[in-house]
C-alpha cells in the first residue's frame, strides 16, 4: 500500500497527500489520511465530518472521474481550519441535485455542503479538484 506522504508546503502550511486506486475501497484509506491528519494537528473535533466529507468526495471522484488514480489532499490552511480535496482527472463538474425517493444518489454533495463551511471545485488543465473546507471550534 502507498504510504502517505507529510510535507510543508511552500507557504510553510503543513499538508498531507496519497494518490490512491480509483476503486470504492478507497474511501477507507481517505477517512483514515483524514483522521490522521487531524490528530496530528489536535483537530480531532474535526474527524467525523472531514472522514464523511472526504467519502462523499471520493465517491464521486470513483464514479465519474476517468483514468486510474485519484489524489487525496488534507491541508490546514488557517490554526482552526482544514482543506480535504480530492483531485481527479475528469473536467466534469458536481453538480449537487435533488436526491431521488428511495435512492441512495443524490445526497452526497449536498452533505458536504450541509458540513462544510464552505466547497467548491478548482478547473485544472488535467482535471480538477473538488474541495471542502471545515473550521473547528474555538
Amino acid at each position: 500500500m502507498p504510504q502517505p506522504t507529510t510535507r510543508a508546503r511552500p507557504t510553510g502550511r503543513p499538508g498531507y497527500s496519497e494518490t490512491l486506486p480509483r476503486r470504492p475501497e478507497s474511501a477507507g484509506t481517505a477517512r483514515l489520511l483524514v483522521r490522521v491528519a487531524l490528530a496530528a494537528w489536535n483537530l480531532d473535533d474535526l474527524a467525523e465530518d472531514g472522514a464523511l466529507i472526504v467519502s462523499e468526495l471520493v465517491s464521486n471522484a470513483v464514479q465519474h472521474a476517468r483514468r486510474d488514480s485519484i489524489r487525496v489532499v488534507v491541508e490546514r490552511t488557517a490554526l482552526r481550519t482544514v482543506r480535504v480535496a480530492v483531485a481527479d482527472f475528469s473536467r466534469a463538474r458536481p453538480v449537487p441535485r435533488a436526491p431521488r425517493d428511495g435512492g441512495e444518489d443524490g445526497r452526497g454533495l449536498l452533505l458536504v455542503a450541509a458540513l462544510a463551511a464552505d466547497w467548491g471545485t478548482d478547473e485544472r488543465r488535467w482535471g480538477k479538484v473538488v474541495w471542502a473546507d471545515l473550521e473547528g471550534r474555538g
